[in-house]
């Protein structure tokens, strides 16, 4: 690994690192690494993993050259979310940003058919990005398409689901939580709309937070929030990992 370039901030040295920090609903994970550029005073942020806007949860960001290069590394591991699904309505970017495509009635659901139903979506299997994603078609995002009336369909790839659980069931809300633990490229909303689609009455994804990515933890996070406020850099520097303290957990059982 390369010699790391400190950079001065207010009297203090900004060494390359790691950050987790806890997304709030509502704003893209760019808007975080902006922030996250705009204390620091550096250029060289990314993060490891998108989180929509409308979900929340641990973003694992880079800052620094050093620690950007280190990106794909830190998205190689398994993703847990805690996720939200409305049955009887589907849109068509399969969360709650989309347009209402279909609406159904809603079966009696027996916790034995939910089960069954979860059953066929655990282990490996293949899924394709959908249309509104930032999968990118020669060199340009699907969404890019899809908002101008294109649609690409991209092949389907091997994801793997190595758990997915019924955490409750709202009869009346028909609203059901579920928890996920998958690899990497695996698109929940896709996974909501396959849910709903077994079920028989269509779903979409109305709520996600991921909770874990690889050794990292939602519990271990900055408060997305409290960096946008005046503590946002006394907290950047209280919470930095080294890089190499964020390479060395990921070996860790």
């Amino acid at each position: 690994m390369e010699a790391i370039e400190p950079v001065c901030l207010q009297g203090q040295e900004w060494q390359d690192g790691v950050l987790l920090v806890d997304k709030p609903e509502g704003l893209t994970s760019f808007a975080i690494v902006r922030r996250v550029r705009w204390l620091l005073k550096i250029k060289k942020v990314g993060h490891a993993g998108t989180l929509d806007p409308f979900a929340s949860g641990l973003l694992v960001v880079c800052a620094g050259r050093a620690a950007t290069r280190c990106v794909d590394l830190f998205m190689n591991g398994r993703k847990t979310y805690h996720a939200r699904l409305q049955l009887g309505i589907e849109t068509e970017t399969q969360d709650p940003e989309g347009k209402i495509t279909r609406i159904a009635p809603v079966p009696k659901l027996e916790n034995d058919a939910i089960e069954s139903c979860l059953q066929r979506y655990r282990g490996a299997q293949l899924q394709a990005p959908p249309p509104y994603s930032a999968a990118k078609h020669k060199g340009k995002p699907l969404y890019a398409y899809a908002r101008e009336g294109v649609f690409i369909e991209k092949p389907a790839k091997p994801i793997e689901i190595y758990f997915l659980t019924r955490k409750q069931y709202d009869v009346n809300t028909h609203q059901l939580d579920i928890e996920v633990e998958c690899s990497r490229g695996t698109y929940i909303r896709v996974l909501a709309a396959d849910i709903g689609r077994s079920l028989g009455c269509g779903a979409h994804l109305i709520g996600l937070r991921r909770t874990a990515s690889g050794p990292f933890s939602v519990d271990d996070c900055l408060s997305g929030h409290r960096i946008f406020a005046e503590e946002g850099l006394p907290l950047l520097r209280q919470g930095r990992l080294s890089i190499e303290e964020a390479v060395r957990n990921l070996s860790l059982p």
